[in-house]
């Protein structure tokens, strides 16, 4: 099932995230499907905590930034736009190194908010965090 409202491009969501948050940690779009989206970030000194594993609240700047750019193709963008409303993340595994990838996929693409499930997995497929994005739909003025 194609939930896209609009074609996805990943140049484009590379650009949009210029000078972010997101571009501060490397995080990159590698992927779209026909109901999901991957993104990848480094495990480097940008997402560590002091013991030396990447920083819980990482893999959530992750799982957002996938979730809520996918949001944002599965509404009219000229009329509609999609903000956070809540995130739920648990961590399952530690990373010192390497990449972790960020795939999500839709629970829910209703009028007024979307409920976006996001999982984080190192290089080796592991699993490292479940998340659970909701966002509002909001209309432009």
């Amino acid at each position: 099932m194609r939930i896209w409202q609009t074609p996805v491009s990943l140049e484009v969501l590379t650009e949009r995230g210029k000078g972010t948050l997101s571009d501060y940690l490397g995080i990159e779009f590698i992927e779209v499907g026909e109901d999901y989206l991957v993104a990848r970030m480094p495990v480097g000194a940008r997402v560590k905590q002091p013991m030396g594993i990447m920083h819980g609240g990482a893999s959530c700047v992750l799982a957002e930034t996938v979730g809520s750019n996918a949001a944002q193709y599965c509404v009219d963008y000229e009329q509609y736009y999609c903000v956070g409303l809540d995130i739920n993340t648990n961590h399952i595994r530690a990373v010192r190194e390497g990449n972790v990838i960020g795939t999500a996929r839709p629970f829910h693409l209703g009028k007024s908010t979307q409920v976006w499930g996001i999982e984080i997995k190192d290089e080796a497929g592991k699993l490292v965090s479940v998340n659970r994005l909701t966002m509002a739909v909001l209309k432009r003025n």
